[in-house]
């Protein structure tokens, strides 16, 4: 049984997802983060950074989009199309609250189990020759690791799923830590998960950076009272999530502007 919060937390989202789905163009990706410049809203990060924690998809792996076609297509085959603003509001968002999202857009009739199953197929065929990876991945990845500064993930994905991707990709082993949706109560937009990861790496949230690229994740980092970076996917930045961000990068290239001395290939 899906909980109230989980459909009052999904409802919410939709609703601030559908109002920015009406300024973007169109298409998989919003193609004015590839040329713009790394904005920096204020410089509420710790000194120095003792941890860098990330989310995995659509921050690290390039995941999103892949999860966005699979769906509407599982869908589409079931007879129930998916509109552009319900496939960008199930972005970031963890499955229990998207089938709370989905069973309020589409009533009983809807088949949760079948579309799941289907969608599920099809996203892991899609990545069965190699995980794509978000641009300025490893170079960011391979500094920070030659800085010492430790890392991890937290990622709404369920476990094992999640440890598999990101040893496919070969980022596995960068990570101190990986925190997956099995392993908090209270997934994204909760603070669960960053406070569980920076618990996990032994460090203080105030010593620690957040980067994400979703709505929910960006809540979630900021919640747990950790300076968050946005390097936006498939979602533009509205004026809500700069509020609570310390910048918002066009990618992890620039990430080394807001870390003296980080200085990237």
């Amino acid at each position: 049984m899906i909980g109230e919060a989980a459909a009052a937390s999904a409802h919410a989202l939709y609703a601030l997802v559908k109002r920015a789905a009406k300024a973007q163009i169109g298409g998989m990706k919003v193609s004015t983060f590839a040329s713009a410049e790394p904005e920096i809203i204020n410089r509420r990060l710790p000194d120095p950074v003792r941890a860098v924690i990330f989310d995995m998809d659509g921050t690290l792996l390039d995941t999103e989009a892949e999860h966005r076609r699979t769906m509407a297509a599982a869908a589409a085959a079931l007879g129930w199309p998916f509109s552009e603003e319900l496939q960008l509001a199930m972005v970031g968002i963890h499955r229990d609250a998207n089938r709370a999202m989905l069973a309020e857009r589409f009533g009983a009739a809807f088949p949760l189990e079948q579309f799941y199953a289907d969608s599920d197929l099809l996203f892991e065929a899609a990545l069965e020759a190699a995980i794509p990876m978000r641009p300025g991945v490893e170079a960011l990845l391979t500094r920070l690791a030659l800085a010492g500064i430790p890392m991890a993930v937290a990622t709404s994905t369920e476990a094992p799923s999640a440890c598999q991707r990101l040893e496919k990709a070969g980022l596995l082993d960068y990570f101190e830590a990986v925190v997956t949706r099995n392993d908090v109560q209270r997934p994204k937009p909760h603070p669960e998960p960053y406070l569980l990861a920076a618990k996990r790496l032994g460090v203080a949230v105030t010593d620690a950076v957040a980067v994400e690229d979703s709505y929910a994740g960006v809540r979630s980092a900021a919640g747990a009272g950790m300076a968050t970076v946005m390097v936006p996917d498939l979602l533009p930045p509205t004026e809500a999530e700069r509020a609570l961000v310390a910048a918002v990068l066009p990618s992890l290239h620039d990430f080394a502007v807001l870390i003296p001395g980080l200085i990237l290939p």
